[in-house]
Formats: structure tokens, sequence, C-alpha cells
């Protein structure tokens, strides 16, 4: 198969390995019992898990696997690229920045959860993507 042919098999099973791993890192609401810990991990799966088109994930397969870079590591990466992108969307809708309203044609973590809460959404995305980098380790990224 050519390498355009190709393509839409190989997107398709980074993308669904993506949101896999993308599932698995977020931390779940019920982890948390109930109250503030539980709806922030709630609002964190809500900015990174509805929607988006995954092109950073996809670029980060692309250029590890140009390299060799084993799978699990692409994983990691394409995960951390994706949370990193999440929570600069999330700081950039805030009524303080572009005040956005929807995103990804839902509202946004601001208009959903609140402001201070969509802050520390943003926050803590940025902190999970250092976070899975550093527990791959130098050689795992």
């Amino acid at each position: 198969m050519s390498g355009m042919a190709a393509f839409p098999a190989w997107s398709a099973d980074v993308l669904t390995r993506t949101e896999l791993a993308l599932d698995a890192l977020l931390p779940r609401p019920t982890d948390a019992g109930s109250g503030a810990l539980s709806r922030l991990h709630d609002a964190m799966r809500y900015a990174v898990l509805e929607g988006g088109k995954r092109v950073r994930p996809l670029l980060a397969h692309a250029a590890g696997e140009l390299t060799g870079a084993p799978p699990a590591a692409l994983e990691r990466a394409g995960c951390a690229v994706e949370l990193i992108h999440a929570y600069s969307l999330v700081h950039d809708d805030m009524p303080c920045m572009d005040d956005d309203v929807l995103r990804r044609g839902k509202p946004t973590v601001h208009v959903a959860y609140g402001e201070a809460l969509a802050m520390l959404v943003g926050d803590a995305l940025q902190a999970l993507a250092f976070r899975a980098v550093a527990e791959a380790g130098a050689s795992g990224v």
C-alpha cells in the first residue's frame, strides 16, 4: 500500500490509541470520591476527551516513527502534547483572555464549570503533561 493510501488506516490507529491512552491517563471523578477534586477530574476529562482532531499526537507519532521511537513512548508524547494543547485552550477561552463561550461545539470549561475551576483545570492538565513526560524518562519520549 502506498504512503498516501496507508494514511487513513495509520491515522485511525494512532487516534484510537491516543484516545485510549488519554482516557487512561486522565483521572476519573470516581477516583476522588465526591466533592471538589471529583469535579476537577470531571472538568479535566470534559476539556480533553470530548472532541478535537488530535493533529498534535499524529505529528508526534509521525516524527517518532521516523526516528524509531518505541510505540509506548510515542503514545506518552502524543498524550503530553495533546494535554498541553488542551490546557492552552482552557486558559485562552477564559474571560480574561478571549472570553470564548463555545469550544468544539460545546460550552467552554469556564462556562460549564466556572472560572476558578477552569483555571485549575488548565493548570492540572499542564502538570499532568509534564508528569507524563517525566515518568517516561529521557529515553521514553
